[in-house]
């Protein structure tokens, strides 16, 4: 690499990483691409060896991998077989620090191209910019704050042994339903410490961390803005999470479902939407009433979050979240400042209305979340649907109506044609495959619960 070449994507990085930096030199980069499920897949390249305009390459089989790193033998083509290579397109305005390795390290999230120039359809980072790209051609500018639960469990090396609750400053292990304690967070004040100074060093905002309902599970809030960007953020974040964690002797998982007796981990997205051309919410009207619009997103939300559950509900782990002693949501119901209902709106003023799909669990792929959750607003909006009437009281009297299983989830996606459509055949097709795959592995393990009531009483 000229020096030229490495002037060039170094005068690119935004000022968060070179205020970290602060001079030093750069020894390694992590160049990277979030699967199917959310992992980070890619290459560590010395930093001397990096160039946005040299190509590098990986293998189009990452996208045909299940969560338990099983090729799913899936696809149009024989292009998997053969690891036929996509190109990597660094994202330099992703760049950022990574503050917990040993050398001066640089992480940048990567788009990804066929040879011809053309974007991968598989990937989940080109799913999301599909769909932005049908409101853009609509005009309009979609806006989403996402908030992130998880919870801090103790060294769990034995996956056959029980996930428990870290032990805190106190000596003890996080006690649960103590949602809001302040005393809670501070039991495992050196992990926040490290998530802030984390997230700092890599340029990532929070507007607010606070405890949640369960034993060592801590909510974070990110602020508004761009899809794309927030998507990008959460993947960091479930990294910069885990690495806290372990910093300091403990684990953190994003599962929906991590403890038996404990609440599920949640990922709400909040969404609104601007008018491109005068960057007014379209959601409110010049009086400030509510507008068509905002009831067709929430309609859009009722009619068709049932078909993309398989993407926001990912596992079947996923559906053990779904109990309304949990206060989960069970039901596709709206209502004003109402958390039993699976769509809430929440007080805000006019220019913030917006609409909160508190339906999405935390093992979600957040690009595939994200386009999933817009794509069906966008139907609502694009048809002008309208909405059941709003509960005003508790949304749980009437009943479940997600669906309590994966199975169901999946065939509710393979049905719909229009959100098919708006995410891509191609992309839906090989998701299907890989998740039917992931179920297949499932159901061939055999659980304690079936050996303690099944073995000798049936």
């Amino acid at each position: 690499m000229t020096t030229s070449e490495q002037d060039d994507w170094q005068s690119q990085l935004p000022e968060a990483f070179s205020n970290w930096q602060n001079g030093r030199r750069i020894e390694e980069v992590e160049s990277m691409v979030p699967d199917i499920a959310g992992i980070a897949r890619g290459k560590a390249i010395p930093a001397k060896k990096f160039s946005i305009r040299a190509r590098s390459f990986l293998p189009i089989s990452i996208f045909h991998l299940s969560i338990a790193g099983s090729y799913v033998d899936h696809g149009p083509t024989d292009d998997w077989l053969t690891e036929s290579d996509m190109v990597l397109v660094p994202d330099m305005a992703t760049a950022c620090a990574v503050p917990w390795a040993d050398d001066v390290t640089m992480q940048v999230i990567n788009d990804l191209e066929f040879p011809d120039g053309t974007p991968v359809p598989l990937a989940p980072r080109n799913v999301l910019k599909r769909v932005m790209n049908f409101y853009r051609e609509a005009g309009w500018e979609p806006i989403v704050a996402p908030e992130m639960e998880f919870y801090l469990t103790s060294p769990n090396v034995d996956p056959s042994d029980a996930i428990e609750p870290p032990v805190g400053r106190t000596g003890r292990k996080g006690i649960g339903r103590q949602a809001y304690s302040i005393a809670a967070v501070d039991e495992y004040g050196a992990v926040i410490d490290d998530i802030y100074a984390f997230a700092e060093a890599q340029g990532l905002g929070i507007d607010a961390i606070t405890q949640e309902g369960g034993a060592g599970q801590i909510e974070i809030n990110l602020p508004h803005g761009d899809p794309l960007t927030l998507a990008d953020q959460v993947f960091y974040f479930k990294r910069t999470i885990r690495e806290a964690a372990l910093k300091n002797g403990c684990f953190a998982t994003f599962m929906a479902k991590p403890m038996k007796d404990e609440p599920g981990s949640a990922m709400h997205i909040h969404q609104s939407v601007l008018d491109i051309k005068t960057g007014e919410n379209i959601f409110s009207d010049s009086d400030g009433n509510a507008t068509e619009l905002f009831y067709g997103m929430i309609a859009g939300l009722q009619t068709y979050l049932p078909h993309t559950l398989a993407l926001l509900a990912p596992y079947v782990n996923s559906y053990r979240r779904f109990k309304t002693d949990d206060a989960a949501p069970v039901n596709f119901e709206w209502g004003s400042d109402n958390r039993t209902a699976g769509i809430r709106i929440p007080i805000s003023s006019t220019a913030a209305r917006r609409v909160e799909n508190r339906i999405v669990g935390m093992d979600c792929n957040p690009y595939l979340a994200f386009a999933a959750n817009l794509a069906c607003g966008y139907l609502g909006m694009k048809k002008l649907l309208k909405p059941s009437e709003p509960r005003s009281k508790i949304a749980y009297d009437g009943g479940t109506s997600i669906p309590r299983s994966f199975n169901v989830a999946l065939e509710l996606f393979a049905e719909n044609q229009e959100i098919r459509a708006l995410l891509g055949e191609e992309f839906a097709a090989n998701y299907e495959q890989i998740k039917l795959h992931e179920l297949d592995e499932f159901l061939s393990e055999i659980s304690a619960w079936e050996r303690e009531h099944l073995m000798l009483n049936v």
